[in-house]
């Protein structure tokens, strides 16, 4: 369950625009990225994408799409992981799951509490 201090967090680093796109196209396969060319070894999730590729969808300089990508990651909305030379990023499954329940939680206690608000009045 995540507590409120990782809520703002979340709600902080998504309030950005350029962030909540990045994440938007992280979490819905919006960007595609190339595989390792110099090590076929390494083995990446189908669902990954990474920052090089990121980068070209926007006007921004590497390093501060890096930056972007620091703020979604520190509010663990998305998993950043080094193999070869690239940098492969998905969404954290887990803390989108927490915060889908965060948002369930809060429509279940207005439905629950609703005439404590709002008395006789339907709402449709």
């Amino acid at each position: 369950m995540l507590d409120m201090k990782q809520k703002i967090k979340i709600f902080k680093a998504l309030g950005n625009e350029t962030r909540f796109l990045i994440f938007k196209n992280v979490f819905t396969g919006g960007y595609t990225c190339s595989l390792d060319k110099k090590d076929p070894s390494v083995t990446v999730s189908p669902h990954a994408t990474c920052v090089s590729t990121i980068a070209e969808h926007f006007d921004f300089s590497l390093p501060t799409i890096s930056k972007h990508l620091k703020e979604l990651r520190e509010a663990e909305i998305i998993t950043m992981e080094k193999k070869g030379n690239k940098i492969y990023i998905e969404p954290n499954i887990e803390t989108i799951r927490g915060l889908g329940a965060c948002f369930g939680t809060l429509v279940e206690n207005f439905e629950n509490n609703r005439e404590l608000f709002f008395g006789d009045i339907t709402i449709s």
